[in-house]
């Protein structure tokens, strides 16, 4: 007779084998892909552990678990991810979205406040900063900037999901060359590659082997090339009192105090577990 393979049965096998190869969270990883596909939530999973499983749905299933054990990221086997309470398309392509990045949303409507903005996006990735801004206000428009094609498609194609098209543009550019000389934004954001040369080699397999590595390094020993290019180019772009925000790594803002000391009127801004992820330099002029 052939074997019963319920969900229950499933979960419970597929939660020691990822166990065993190291998955930091085994069970949660095999609810996930076990519910997108059955195609339910994973409450409904634990109302219907005797139900059994297709041999289509134990095929695709196996596939999901194949990937998962050589640590491709969940994200990427299911192509989306959540961000700012919307669900993003998320290829190996683009970075996948981290919650901390909401930090530096939170900001910028803060500073953006009650008056019609333009912003500047640079290194768009999957789009997530800028479709949750334009989400979230009517009344801003986004210039969203990638040096990757392939990310610029998965982008455009999660402004068209969230009904932002009209109101997000995106071009294809290295940082901000090719923009025209002048000060047109009312902000400029980013969250930049900023991971060291010698971190690089220490991050964790899921991040190393599939996120993209020109969406991770920074450059340098510090991690800090790309942010020092921004902080130079800037205020060539932005409107007199307008801000840059740029998300930065653990450890990057005391370096960054030493340098524009003296230069800039900046601070930080700590994320929810207390790093100094967020750097804002306030534009000057009249």
């Amino acid at each position: 007779m052939e074997e019963k393979w319920t969900i229950l049965k499933v979960l419970q096998w597929t939660t020691g084998y990822f166990s065993g190869k190291g998955i930091e969270q085994p069970r949660a990883d095999a609810e996930v892909l076990l519910a997108h596909v059955l195609g339910v939530r994973r409450i409904d999973l634990y109302l219907s552990f005797d139900r059994p499983l297709s041999a289509e749905e134990l095929a695709r299933f196996r596939e999901m678990v194949r990937r998962r054990a050589a640590s491709e990221p969940t994200q990427y086997i299911l192509g989306r991810q959540e961000f700012w309470s919307l669900d993003f398309e998320v290829t190996p392509s683009v970075l996948i979205p981290r919650p901390e990045t909401e930090v530096l949303v939170e900001k910028l409507l803060e500073l953006i406040g009650s008056d019609p903005a333009l912003v500047l996006d640079l290194g768009t990735g999957s789009g997530a900063i800028a479709v949750a801004l334009a989400h979230e206000r009517e009344d801003v428009r986004v210039l969203a900037t990638d040096r990757s094609f392939e990310a610029i498609q998965v982008a455009r194609r999660n402004a068209i999901r969230h009904g932002v098209s009209d109101r997000v543009r995106f071009a294809r550019m290295d940082l901000m060359n090719g923009l025209a000389t002048g000060p047109r934004f009312d902000f400029i954001v980013s969250n930049p590659p900023y991971v060291a040369d010698a971190e690089f080699l220490d991050l964790a397999p899921e991040i190393a082997n599939y996120e993209p590595h020109s969406a991770l390094r920074g450059g340098g020993e510090q991690g800090l090339d790309l942010i020092r290019g921004i902080l130079g180019q800037f205020r060539r772009h932005i409107k007199p009192r307008g801000s840059l925000l740029v998300e930065i790594a653990k450890g990057q803002a005391e370096i960054l105090k030493d340098e524009l000391s003296g230069l800039m009127d900046f601070e930080f801004i700590t994320d929810y577990s207390g790093i100094k992820r967020l750097l804002h330099v306030r534009s000057t002029g009249s």
